[in-house]
């Protein structure tokens, strides 16, 4: 797994042999990020990456210029080599690494993100929930977007906190983007 574009590009990160995580296929990533080109001016982005793995995510939009990444992840395993990818890119200054439950950073954390990547587990049965989540605790800033990976067989509707504003497929995995509703910074 490679770093496709910016600062970092063709750098290579690591992640566990096993297949307890799913990282974003480089075609998944490199549509993301063309998507999120005109929407987002990186030099002054916060990104949060939850469920993040190897930390491809919130790496290539370090790489592409974003000023900080916080990254969530429950696997101490795990989290040990996504501090490794951050480290050997030399990106420490800008990351911060969060180990626990992404659920509860949501519910604890108070701060805001320009852009929110979550990539849960497709097992989790509580996915149609967390952008109600993430966006009634106002973790997107106002003007951010939320992008997260899921299912196919997972639909969103807009509501008065969030609504979906992109959606594309590949395969039978799905990228919806998300922006915030009218009510959710009042």
């Amino acid at each position: 797994m490679r770093v496709i574009a910016g600062k970092y590009k063709g750098r290579i990160l690591e992640t566990v042999k096993d297949f307890s995580v799913r990282p974003a296929t480089s075609r998944v990533k490199e549509s993301i990020f063309n998507i999120l080109q005109s929407r987002i001016d990186w030099t002054n982005a916060s990104v949060l990456d939850l469920y993040a793995g190897s930390g491809s995510i919130g790496i290539e939009a370090l790489s592409r210029g974003a000023k900080s990444a916080t990254f969530v992840e429950q696997s101490h395993k795990v989290a040990a080599f996504l501090r490794k990818n951050i480290e050997s890119i030399g990106a420490d200054k800008d990351a911060r690494v969060w180990i626990g439950d992404a659920v509860q950073f949501i519910e604890t954390s108070g701060q805001s993100f320009t852009v929110v990547f979550t990539d849960p587990p497709y097992a989790d049965t509580d996915l149609v929930q967390l952008p109600v989540a993430i966006f009634q605790r106002g973790i997107v800033a106002q003007d951010g977007v939320m992008v997260m990976e899921h299912p196919d067989d997972i639909h969103f509707e807009p509501t008065a906190h969030f609504m979906p504003i992109d959606t594309r497929k590949y395969g039978r995995t799905v990228v919806t983007f998300f922006k915030a509703g009218k009510e959710a910074h009042e």
